[in-house]
């Protein structure tokens, strides 16, 4: 069997790295820092006369990579294209100054940013400074629409999930599309045609079907649209020239974690000189015998049986659910007096603080379930954690978004994985291992911290982030099944879970101050 998951690892990365390694369209790349701000240009490939410009830019938690691949469809069509890393995100260490980019000195601070952005690409020897367009995301299309608003000289601008109609509710910008995914929220339909019903005569508003705030990002569609508009308005060369697929990346990225997760069984086989104990959560050692009846034995020497349904151990897991909603309402009211207002990422904070009270209530109750110390012989696979390490960095950083801490990013990091670790164990030690207890735990989490902010307890920025974080939570759950399996103990269950949720969480959120 280690054999076979070995091989299917190795396909699944070399299948991962072809898609990541190119684009096949000969275009150049290089990265430049202009006062102080990350920009990322991409160029077409070498042709007579001079090229129109683009700068591309990101929502809030995003980054110029998670926009790359509108970096490389415009590029193919003939664009010269800057994309920029905003204050507070991706590779910048320029804080930005509040957590919603709402305040007047954040709003100096985008628009800092794209003008040396838009300076950059005027300066560029192979593009026309005359045909200059802005595209932007969420957070970013706002900034986009109120730089082209002040700046006449902008020849259109594409704004994918404006948040909100203020910054177009004159005639400028000229040359407005805005595109929003059917499975938005409401609110972002009702901006556009907002925009479009008190703007210019050249405005539009368009639905992606099928997507949503984030996946909008790779949607064909959306491209096809973007690069339309350009065309039109600024005279582009592209014709019916084919768009690159923007899957390219983000399929790259999955096939690469697939290799990981299937070479875990592998590399703890090779980690433990080839013995694989079949112990659970708690080092508990499960046996099964004759019917499918499973004797279970704590470390302090207590036996329970249980049928092959494994009902003692389901019970279980229900109840820490119980236990999970109770401790969600005590950290609602926790949580937000919590000092994680003063960190550089206080979004990651409370939710840091959020985790950390349930994970201590759940590991109360495991320890009350099961009160023997269960320390586990978990020693050689440590090494795993670096594993898992790499296993989230390095796909997300070459197909998603930029995933290499910068400034505070390093210590801050381990805060929030601190801060799940604690809730991986609990959920171990509360359901004894049970394959349904992360995605149980989390599904409270998850609901717990939506409803902090519906509330106004935290940032409704939480909103958006739900569904990525019930994909972290089920790439955890993975992760725990597989080492659950594997005997491995809880606190290195927990250790090694955390952190496929904690490292993107680290690095996506904006730093403040």
């Amino acid at each position: 069997m280690r054999r076979l998951l070995a091989a299917l690892a190795l396909i699944a990365a070399t299948l991962g790295v072809i898609l990541l390694a190119g684009d096949g369209h000969g275009l150049r790349r290089t990265h430049v820092t202009a006062d102080g701000v990350p920009l990322y240009e991409v160029h077409p490939p070498a042709g007579p006369g001079k090229r129109p410009g683009v700068v591309v830019a990101h929502g809030f938690s995003g980054s110029a990579e998670l926009m790359a691949p509108f970096g490389d469809s415009l590029a193919t069509q003939g664009y010269v294209v800057v994309l920029l890393d905003f204050a507070g995100h991706g590779a910048s260490t320029t804080p930005l100054p509040d957590d919603a980019a709402a305040t007047d000195a954040s709003v100096d601070a985008l628009q800092h940013d794209l003008d040396v952005a838009v300076a950059r690409l005027r300066s560029l020897p192979d593009v026309d400074p005359a045909r200059i367009a802005l595209v932007g995301h969420s957070m970013g299309a706002t900034e986009v629409t109120r730089y082209a608003a002040a700046h006449p000289a902008v020849g259109a601008t594409v704004a994918l999930s404006l948040p909100g109609s203020s910054v177009a509710q004159s005639s400028r910008p000229a040359h407005l599309l805005l595109l929003y995914g059917s499975l938005e929220f409401p609110g972002f339909k009702a901006a556009a045609a907002d925009a479009v019903a008190h703007g210019g005569p050249d405005r539009r508003a368009s639905a992606v079907p099928g997507v949503e705030h984030i996946s909008i990002l790779y949607a064909p569609r959306a491209h096809r649209a973007t690069v339309e508009w350009l065309d039109r308005n600024l005279g582009g060369l592209s014709g019916s020239r084919p768009l690159p697929s923007p899957l390219r990346r983000i399929g790259g990225a999955a096939l690469l974690t697939s290799a990981f997760l299937l070479g875990l069984y592998p590399i703890a086989g090779l980690l433990t000189g080839g013995r694989v104990r079949t112990t659970g959560a708690g080092g508990r050692v499960r046996t099964t015998g004759a019917g499918g009846r499973v004797r279970t034995t704590g470390a302090g020497g207590r036996v329970r049986t249980t049928g092959a349904g494994g009902r003692v151990r389901l019970l279980r897991t229900a109840s820490a659910a119980g236990v999970a909603v109770a401790a969600a309402a005590v950290a609602a009211l926790v949580a937000p007096r919590l000092p994680t207002e003063r960190l550089p990422i206080a979004i990651g904070g409370f939710i840091a603080g959020y985790t950390t009270v349930i994970g201590l209530a759940l590991t109360a109750y495991g320890i009350w379930r099961e009160p023997a110390t269960a320390n586990g012989r978990g020693g050689r696979l440590v090494p795993l954690i670096a594993y898992a390490v790499a296993a989230i960095a390095l796909p997300t950083s070459l197909g998603l978004t930029h995933a290499v801490p910068v400034g505070p990013r390093w210590w801050l990091i381990p805060v929030l994985w601190a801060g799940f670790a604690v809730l991986a164990y609990g959920t171990e030690r509360a359901t004894a291992g049970h394959p349904l207890g992360v995605p149980v735990i989390a599904a409270v989490v998850v609901g717990a911290l939506t409803g902090a902010a519906v509330a106004g307890l935290t940032h409704g920025f939480v909103l958006l982030a739900v569904p990525p974080l019930v994909l972290l939570f089920g790439w955890q759950a993975l992760w725990s099944a597989g080492l659950n399996r594997l005997g491995a103990p809880a606190w290195l269950i927990a250790a090694v879970g955390s952190v496929v949720v904690a490292w993107p969480l680290g690095i996506a959120l904006p730093l403040v101050g």
